[in-house]
């Protein structure tokens, strides 16, 4: 059984799959892993969820503020045996729902053109690709997305009808 545990950067575990997932994104993005790394700092991230099953951590993600109105998506990383399995959507989600109760309308975040499978869950889960924003503007390999998100009280009301 899967356990998301919210947390901060601190927390060992996801610094150590926050390591796997930056090695992964070395191989991946060869000479441009130190442009985007220096956007990919954890220190800072107040708003992240550690994955466990049997007590092991599986997976990762966090938040962070954009702006008054939207919460960024960072430090996606599924293990590469579990992958498949739908904990990526079950840990967007996790932090969908955390940015709401925090009151922001939605999301933004950005991936790379060399990660196929995360530009498909995002387009699976209703993110749209918009213009590039800073400081990914003019990056070939970068691709941004946005996704609405109704506020807390209108999600509480719908699933009282």
């Amino acid at each position: 059984m899967f356990h998301f545990y919210r947390t901060d950067s601190k927390n060992e575990d996801f610094i150590s799959l926050v390591a796997l997932l930056d090695k992964d994104l070395a191989q991946r993005d060869g000479d441009d892993h130190a442009f985007y790394h220096q956007f990919n700092g954890i220190d800072l991230l107040d708003h992240c969820i550690v994955v466990y099953l049997d007590e092991k951590p599986i997976a990762c993600g966090a938040i962070k503020s954009f702006d008054e109105t939207a919460m960024e998506i960072k430090r996606m990383y599924v293990r590469p045996n579990l992958r498949g399995k739908g904990i990526a959507t079950k840990m967007l989600t996790a932090l969908e729902v955390w940015a709401r109760e925090l009151g922001y309308r939605y999301c933004v975040l950005e991936t790379g053109k060399r990660q196929p499978e995360a530009i498909a869950l995002y387009k699976k889960n209703n993110y749209q690709i918009i213009p590039n924003y800073a400081p990914y503007e003019g990056v070939e390999n970068s691709v941004c997305f946005r996704k609405d998100m109704p506020p807390q009280s209108d999600v509480d009301h719908k699933s009282s009808e």
